[in-house]
């Protein structure tokens, strides 16, 4: 195959003797694992470097690819602008990735370049490549919010390309691990970090690339990594592949995760085809979770699926509990995918004849008319988790001390400015995070005078 290897690496400038003056030598462990790197790549004498960045050009829902012939860049950022870079890109396979996505309907392409400059995360890796390779061009690739499921599917996208050019490559698969793993680092601390360092080195030790989809948005997010969406994206390139992995290096003495592991392809195994497997399990586990949904949640998804289908908004019916016809009451309908908010929109108070027409209402506004999303699409409905929330009513109170994270759900007024926020919400542990969430969804600075309100609500999944 066309792969010749994959290395997965952090990009701490410290590393680099001009930036760290001194100080990588506190990671010395790191800088043995990366000089590895570099002395397997240049034994392989690759056509094409291909680098996964996030610190390249990032949107929530296009995957970039840098555009032109090549670019420039230096650590001036880090006080030492003698360290410079000047790489060619691969135009061809770089075209022929973005012909492939869009031939396909994927989201990835060289459009909205804000800054031509090579990141950091890019030129890291670049520098210890450098020391004893100079050939092979370049492909500079950013990251994404979208799921992992479609960084593993962009993979796959890039693997077609390479083939199809028959370019000799290797992937760098750029990215820090944690960066709360000590109190004194400059993230602090958080339980999840030491967590996700342990087990993402087991994973890709090992080369269980399967696993990669086992780790949870919000566990990612407490544990503020910053690579696993370049870890999934090398995955995908070797699907339905056998690797040869081998953990080279792991440290955390500044606070942050440095993990450095190699990746040779050893042919043919069509077990390893994780993302399909992957969603199997993940579709029959939401088709028996909607099986057993009350008739609150049936009937938002009811609304949702017919109005994305038909474009109709349905009565409702009849046989459906006493409460949902004769109750009026304020209701929020979240939708999530993948573990990821994908839409919520609700009413605070009744606004329509009874709840049931409110759920239905509210259903289609989360779907189709939330601003911070695009509207979903049909094809999308099968991967849907709808949970709807009844609001009781509204009480004043005094301060925060009246709040409870888990119970109550917030009302911050000031004027006709008001932010809400419904409780117990998966990464908002406190009621600071909760009122400041709160805040900031009225436009409400912390300065401005404000009052609050607190609600319970009665949760259906």
């Amino acid at each position: 195959m066309s792969i010749l290897a994959a290395f997965m690496v952090p990009h701490p400038p410290m590393i680099i003797p001009d930036v760290g003056k001194g100080s990588e030598k506190e990671i010395t462990k790191t800088i043995s694992g990366y000089e590895r790197v570099g002395q397997e790549i240049a034994d392989l004498q690759p056509e094409t470097i291909l680098i996964f960045s996030p610190h390249s050009i990032l949107y929530s829902d296009y995957f970039h690819i840098s555009p032109g012939k090549g670019a420039k860049g230096s650590f001036r950022p880090f006080a030492a602008p003698q360290v410079k870079f000047q790489e060619e890109y691969d135009t061809e396979l770089a075209e022929e990735i973005c012909r492939i996505a869009d031939g396909r309907g994927f989201p990835a392409g060289t459009l909205g370049e804000r800054d031509a400059s090579l990141d950091h995360g890019t030129m890291v890796p670049l520098w210890f490549v450098r020391k004893y390779y100079s050939g092979g061009k370049i492909v500079r690739i950013g990251l994404s919010g979208f799921p992992l499921t479609d960084h593993y599917r962009f993979g796959e996208i890039i693997r077609e390309a390479v083939e199809k050019t028959g370019r000799k490559t290797v992937i760098i698969a750029s990215g820090d691990l944690s960066h709360k793993l000590q109190t004194y680092g400059p993230y602090g601390y958080a339980p999840e970090g030491p967590v996700y360092d342990r087990r993402i080195m087991d994973v890709m030790g090992r080369a269980a690339f399967g696993e990669l989809f086992d780790f949870n948005e919000n566990f990612l997010e407490k544990a503020a990594e910053c690579g696993h969406r370049s870890f999934v994206i090398m995955a995908g390139m070797f699907d339905r592949t056998a690797v040869l992995a081998e953990a080279y290096s792991h440290e955390s003495v500044t606070g942050v995760g440095y993990g450095i592991c190699s990746f040779y392809p050893q042919g043919e195994d069509l077990s390893r085809n994780f993302l399909e497997q992957y969603e199997t399990r993940a579709l029959k586990a939401l088709s028996d979770k909607n099986a057993s949904s009350d008739a609150y949640v049936r009937l938002a998804r009811e609304s949702v699926e017919t109005y994305l289908r038909e474009r109709r908004i349905i009565r409702p019916p009849q046989d459906l509990p006493a409460e949902l016809l004769s109750r009026r009451a304020g209701a929020f309908v979240s939708i999530h995918k993948q573990g990821k908010l994908r839409g919520c929109i609700g009413t605070t108070e009744a606004y329509r004849k009874n709840l049931a027409s409110e759920i239905i209402e509210n259903a289609i506004s989360a779907a189709t008319r939330d601003p911070r999303f695009s509207p979903i699409t049909e094809e999308e409905l099968p991967w849907l988790e709808i949970s709807v929330d009844v609001l009781g009513e509204p009480e004043d109170i005094e301060s925060e001390d009246d709040l409870d994270v888990k119970k109550y759900g917030v009302i911050v007024s000031c004027g006709r400015r008001r932010g809400l926020l419904l409780p117990d919400l998966e990464g908002v542990d406190s009621v600071e995070e909760q009122v400041a969430i709160a805040r900031k969804k009225g436009g409400i600075q912390e300065r401005e005078h404000y009052t609050l309100q607190r609600f319970t609500v009665v949760r259906h999944h």
